[in-house]
């Protein structure tokens, strides 16, 4: 055998143990993954088997691990009575809207509003850090309810989704989070298809879609209505921008019951509005060394905490953002590239409007 043959035969063998090192490696690590889901799912603790599940059918790509470890009527029962919510009828006398924003006084400077928070900037914009057991967020109160609208493109449904940051600067506005829920073949987050019902600018798109768990939509008042409504409603109500996923978590200043709905750690988004007219955007982490995620009640605590009259959960998981003056403020929970989707709350400049 000549030297540069013995070369060829040694490189090959080398390969070779290389990628059956890689092939054992890999093969442990999907065994320990596998093992650790099981102790989750059947260990002592039945909570953890329950929130493990619930946790991931929550999600769009990773959903079928729970049938790895529990049957069809087990996982059924963990979720049951999701979505079976009866809501009282939003009462809009529980809101005004300032018709005009108040001025302030130059010699004292901001002053705190009605819970605490402070406005230093001057923008008629906070954010606060929000933290819980296990997770972290960002709450953003809008005090002008008119500058919060629904950012979508309608001509688009069907073919492209956008991020959003793509329609917080489609719309040159100020900040942005993530809203409804959206047709996900495949967990690949190719958001371009409402999977219920829209109303954008006062028209209904997807009406045969239905609510989902829930609906939140602002009239032509910029009040916020909260529920499971029907297309009916929603037109005698005078909506005009609005989006489903739920549960409802505020109604008329109470709690929602989700004691029974499946609920599991994972990334949130949440809309809700206080008496004074103000708007609350939440976003919490979620699939994280540091922030788990929250469950519905972490929600109805924190909006409740806010001075929420009505709020509802919107799409989250990996479609959970916060885009606020030219950057993300929370961490993203996407794996494959953040995701494309089809409608956003946006808030808008001071004094701009979706029509110009």
């Amino acid at each position: 055998m000549t030297k540069r043959k013995r070369k060829q035969s040694g490189l090959g063998r080398g390969v070779g143990r290389f990628f059956l090192i890689l092939l054992e490696t890999l093969l442990l690590l999907v065994i320990g993954l596998y093992a650790v889901m099981f102790v989750l799912a059947h260990g002592p603790s039945p909570r953890a088997g329950r929130e493990f599940a619930l946790t991931v059918r929550e999600t769009s790509a990773l959903k079928f691990l729970a049938n790895w470890y529990f049957t069809e009527d087990e996982i059924a029962e963990m979720e049951r009575s999701r979505g079976n919510g009866d809501y009282a009828e939003t009462d809009t006398s529980l809101i005004t809207i300032p018709s005009e924003k108040p001025a302030a006084d130059p010699a004292e400077g901001p002053a705190a509003d009605a819970w605490g928070l402070m406005d230093d900037d001057g923008d008629g914009i906070v954010v606060e850090r929000v933290n819980g057991q296990g997770f972290n967020g960002y709450m953003m109160v809008v005090y002008d309810a008119t500058r919060v609208v629904m950012g979508c493109q309608p001509d688009y449904f069907g073919r492209r989704g956008f991020t959003v940051e793509e329609m917080v600067q489609h719309y040159d506005a100020v900040a942005g989070v993530n809203a409804g829920g959206f047709d996900d073949p495949g967990g690949m987050g190719n958001g371009s298809v409402p999977d219920t019902m829209v109303v954008f600018k006062g028209e209904i798109y997807y009406a045969g879609n239905g609510v989902r768990d829930g609906f939140a939509g602002f009239d032509g008042d910029h009040i916020l209505h909260v529920g499971k409504l029907n297309r009916q409603e929603i037109e005698a109500a005078g909506i005009q921008y609005g989006v489903c996923f739920g549960p409802v978590l505020v109604v008329n200043g109470e709690a929602a019951d989700v004691s029974t709905l499946g609920s599991g750690l994972n990334p949130r988004t949440a809309i809700g509005q206080r008496s004074d007219g103000a708007v609350l955007l939440l976003v919490i982490d979620g699939r994280q060394a540091t922030s788990a995620g929250a469950r519905y009640q972490d929600l109805v605590n924190i909006m409740l905490a806010y001075g929420a009259v009505n709020a509802c959960n919107m799409d989250g998981g990996s479609s959970s953002l916060m885009y606020y003056n030219g950057e993300y403020l929370n961490n993203k929970a996407f794996v494959v590239g953040e995701r494309t989707i089809p409608t956003t709350w946006l808030v808008l400049k001071e004094g701009a409007s979706l029509d110009g």
